[in-house]
């Protein structure tokens, strides 16, 4: 057999043969695969495409479809991406259905993305488990509920996760959250790089840290908003040898401090840490994580000093420590930001950190600063001139603090990148001018508000700014309209409230803007008709024009946008459109009070599905009420109007309804039984009507967090209801001026609200915003009194008042527990027997009237420790005997005691028989008693110009402050004034007397 010698290939044909190859291989790839394309085109018959994303799923070809790719080696598809692209249009893009297992025919898949489209909740399938080829899976936001498939622990080739589920806030109950029950099976993912899971709830936490611990690749983990309530404070070995990110903000962590083998993954590039619980200090170790540029430990409950270890962090651009308690002045912390990181730190947030003392010139050495929030702090001075050295600087907050002084033209000159300023709610004070604004030419957030600040810019001054949002209420604009911002076409939000314009609204204002989502220009003297067809305004959600005088009648055809409509207090007339319920379906609020509008309440009302708030008070609407009434109502004022008929069935069938107002009107007939079904009620005030029947006992029953209570000026006749004191809240107590004919109940003494004074304010409507509060009328101390809910002062207002009634019988000395009470009026009853001597145990009283009662006896002496009464009337009773002497009780006006003709001792006419009877005997002791009675009139005269001063300063001190406090300071004043007066008059008659 010969043999045939072969000679060495030569590499040129080796590379021609490779070639050859190649291209046969690539021509042999005619379109994918058609067992692919068949599960492709079955998993689309599962889906729900509203806008036709799929419209190019047809012909053989399925590479060449929308969102599928295939290799172009094999043409198998390794790539399917759905993602929606247009994630935030209220779900129009989003596609929906069932992921059908047809998706296992793509043998070769390693791409797979569904995020930002919506599945109805549907759990995510196990099927996606078995697709053992996947590198990439991203089913966030995706509309997807239930258990997390254990399943997906076997895709031990994925490097990619992205589960992000933060939606369930908006989904609310009609979407299942997703969730975990135990993450062992994260341990099989030993390809992982990159995990997120925010907003997947974890059920058991015992162990995550550790199963996160065992993936050698781990780069990246985002566990943002998962409940979890536990990280352990070590750990035997810490395997996170390339975690970059970290972040587990937005969890319950309970932890007495920051577990301290964070400070053993040096790679961390990215640390979030932000609202948990973590307690104690920032430990010094955290200068060890010399890669870090992220660091947030915002809303935690750390304390205690920023370790001078953080300024050598030299990369770290981002520093978040807001809510956390520094236990030092701002001026300070200059060691912490000393070393390198002042050229590193873009972002320093402080906000409601407890800074005091003034803004220090090291923040001027921050100059790559492009972030400082010092909002809700206690700064107090000027601002320096070093913020003018920060020329990278983009958003600075300075809101909310004591800050004052001028606002320097040549500090905001120099911020030329400025793109958010806010020095709201300070004590500023000066003219803002051109020259502040005239380099701010990418400023486009804008809030000057709440200060003393006056904006003064020539007429015809064109700003160089693109703002978009505006706050300037409470400053001085000037009269007229201001014209510098119809040029400002970008403006979204626009407060101008409390600003002194006096002028007519301009007709270019309604053209120039009518892209404004927010329009706040309410208490000003700005007159005018609106234009009758708002629907133009396509992106408006908040219209606020409260207290000015536009007159004529109400626009119609709003946007369906709009959420807020505030028109109180100005002089529109006419009717309230019979569509309003179909033009504006997601409004929420709508304030037309104090207007004069008439008219039925229309039935369209009842259509507004997500309405909260309905204010028509002070109009002058008639008719019957509309029995149509649903949804979360959770406000309805109707009071002070022409309406008649009774109290609708329908509205007891709002289980939401926290405050019902109908007082003022002609209504009639009896409190609807219905109306028990109301059980979250906190306010029920159907005073001045004519109502009839008894007082529902129900209402101590099924009413459990009332707590006021006004049926004043009706026709109730009957018992008072001895259950109402089971109501543990009811603060005030309104049954005045009816026919109740019956004894005080002893139980009344059990009013848990009225046992104790308040010290802290708290809304009586908890969820009250800015655009409306809460106010009640209460009677006290002889007058009508308007408190507002604002800061909770209502709150604090504590009022028992059962006055022109048919009552009998004695006062229940069980009423003098009730040591919170501010106002007890019993007057205009039938009331007989002695004052109870435990009415001295009601040491809050300010005002208490017992007149035109059948009282007798003597007025008890315990009455002189009520040292807050600043009202007293006790008049037209058969009280006897001597008016207790040398106390507060003869500080008030003899009528307080007229029609009492068995009183005797100052301030009546009536002189005690026991008093020596004149002049003679008086003039015997004047030796004796002068010495005494000059140290009296001394003792008397330091009291009063100690109380004199103290009030004084009181006043105005606290007026600065808080005017809410006003009706309270003046009636301190009032007292002292009443006292000082009495004590000079008891003095000089004293005198006078002994020289007779």
């Amino acid at each position: 057999m010969p043999i045939i010698m072969c000679s060495k290939p030569s590499p040129i044909i080796f590379a021609i043969l490779f070639l050859a190859l190649l291209c046969n291989g690539a021509s042999t790839v005619a379109g994918c695969d058609e067992g692919e394309r068949n599960a492709l085109v079955d998993f689309k018959r599962g889906l729900l495409d509203h806008t036709g994303r799929l419209s190019s799923w047809t012909g053989s070809d399925c590479c060449n479809w929308q969102g599928v790719a295939c290799s172009n080696r094999t043409g198998h598809v390794v790539r399917l991406d759905l993602r929606n692209p247009h994630p935030f249009s209220d779900n129009k893009w989003s596609m929906g259905g069932e992921l059908r297992p047809s998706l296992l025919g793509l043998k070769k898949l390693r791409h797979l993305d569904l995020s930002m489209n919506y599945f109805g909740g549907r759990p995510i399938p196990e099927f996606i488990g078995s697709i053992r080829n996947l590198r990439y899976l991203n089913l966030s936001q995706a509309g997807l509920g239930g258990l997390v498939p254990r399943q997906i622990g076997n895709l031990s080739i994925l490097q990619y996760l992205d589960l992000h589920n933060d939606r369930f806030y908006i989904y609310s109950d009609s979407v299942p959250r997703l969730s975990i029950d135990d993450p062992l099976w994260i341990s099989g993912l030993s390809s992982l790089r990159h995990l997120d899971m925010g907003g997947v709830k974890f059920r058991d936490t015992s162990s995550l840290v550790e199963y996160l611990n065992m993936l050698p690749h781990i780069v990246e983990v985002r566990l943002s908003l998962c409940e979890i309530q536990s990280i352990p404070l070590s750990l035997p070995h810490v395997n996170f040898t390339r975690l970059s990110t970290l972040d587990l903000s937005g969890n319950r962590i309970d932890s007495p401090t920051i577990p301290s083998w964070l400070f053993n993954v040096s790679s961390l590039v990215h640390l979030d840490l932000s609202y948990n619980s973590f307690r104690g200090s920032i430990p010094a170790e955290i200068g060890k994580l010399s890669s870090l540029e992220f660091l947030r430990l915002s809303n935690n409950s750390l304390q205690g000093v920023i370790p001078k270890e953080v300024g050598n962090i030299c990369k770290l651009h981002t520093l978040g420590l807001s809510y956390m308690n520094i236990s030092r002045s701002l001026p300070e912390l200059g060691d912490v930001f000393s070393g390198c990181i002042k050229t590193s730190l873009e972002n320093l947030d402080l906000y409601r950190t407890g800074l005091t003392s003034y803004l220090p010139d090291w923040l001027g050495e921050l100059t790559s600063l492009k972030i400082l929030y010092l909002d809700d702090n206690s700064l107090v001075g000027s601002l320096p001139e070093s913020l003018g050295r920060l020329t990278s600087l983009q958003k600075l907050l300075l809101s909310y603090n004591k800050l004052n002084g001028t606002v320097p033209a040549e500090i905001l000159g120099g911020l030329v990148e400025l793109v958010y300023l806010d020095l709201s709610n300070n004590l500023l004070e000066g003219i803002i001018s051109e020259a502040h604004l005239a380099n701010l030419t990418k400023l486009s957030d804008l809030d000057l508000s709440s200060n003393r600040l006056a904006l003064e810019f020539s007429p015809n001054w064109v700003p160089p700014l693109r703002l978009q949002w505006l706050n300037v209420s409470s400053c001085r604009l000037g009269k007229k309209f201001p014209s510098w911002i119809r040029n400002q076409a970008n403006i979204s939000w626009l407060f101008m409230a409390n600003a002194g314009i006096v002028d007519q609204m301009p007709n270019w204002f309604w053209v120039s803007f009518v892209q404004v989502e927010m329009l706040d220009i309410s208490k000003n003297a700005i007159y005018g008709r609106l234009p009758t067809n708002f629907f133009s305004f396509v992106r408006l959600e908040s219209l606020i024009l409260r207290s000015n005088y536009f007159y004529g009648s109400l626009p119609t055809n709003f946007s369906p946008n709009v959420r807020l409509l505030d028109l109180a207090d100005n002089f529109f007339s006419g009717t309230i459109d019979p569509a309003i319920g179909e033009s504006m379906p997601n409004l929420r609020i709508l304030l037309l009070s104090g207007n004069k509008l008439y008219g039925d309440v229309p039935s369209s009302l009842c259509q507004l599905q997500n309405v909260a708030v309905i204010d028509l008070a002070r109009n002058h609407f008639s008719g019957e009420l509309p029995n149509c009434w649903k949804h979360d109502l959770t406000f309805l004022d109707l009071s002070s109007n022409n309406l008649s008929g009774g109290i609708p069935d329908t509205i007891g069938s709002l289980s939401s309804l926290k405050a019902l107002h109908l007082s003022n009107n002609i209504l009639s007939g009896e409190i609807p039984s219905s109306l028990q079904g109301c059980t979250g009620l906190a306010i029920l005030d159907l005073s001045q009507n004519k109502f009839t029947g008894k007082v529902p006992t129900w209402i101590g029953e099924s009413c459990p967090s009332l707590r006021i209570l006004r049926l004043q000026s009706n026709m109730f006749a009957g018992r008072i209801p001895q259950n109402l004191s089971r109501l543990f809240g009811l603060h005030i107590v309104d049954l005045s001026h009816n026919n109740l004919s019956s004894t005080i109940p002893k139980s009344f003494g059990r009013f848990a609200a009225m046992k104790v004074k308040r010290a802290n304010p708290e809304q009586v409507l908890q969820g009250s915003t800015s655009w409306y509060v809460e106010s009640m009328e209460v009677v006290m101390k002889g007058k009508v009194l308007e408190y507002g809910d604002y800061n909770g002062i209502l709150s604090l207002v504590t009022s028992l008042d059962l006055s022109g009634n048919n009552l009998y019988g004695t006062i229940p000395r069980e009423l003098g527990s009730l040591r919170g009470l501010m106002s007890l009026n019993l007057s205009g009853n039938h009331l007989n027997g002695e004052i109870p001597k435990e009415v001295g145990s009601m040491q809050s009283l300010v005002s208490l009237d017992l007149s035109r009662n059948e009282l007798s006896g003597a007025i008890p002496s315990t009455m002189a420790y009520l040292t807050f009464l600043s009202y007293l009337d006790l008049s037209s009773n058969n009280l006897s005997g001597r008016i207790p002497p040398g106390s507060q009780l003869q500080t008030f006006n003899e009528s307080t005691y007229t029609g009492n003709p068995g009183l005797c001792g100052f301030p009546v006419k009536q002189i005690c028989e026991n008093d020596d009877n004149g002049a003679g005997t008086r003039n015997n002791n004047t030796s004796e008693e002068d010495g005494a009675g000059s140290q009296v009139w001394l003792s008397y005269l330091g009291t009063a110009l100690g109380g004199f001063v103290v009030g004084f300063w009181v006043f105005w001190g606290t007026l600065i402050l808080k005017s809410n406090w006003k009706d309270a300071y003046l009636r301190y004043i009032d007292r002292q004034y009443d006292r000082f007066y009495v004590i000079v008059a008891v003095t000089f008659n004293r005198y006078k007397n002994s020289y007779v």
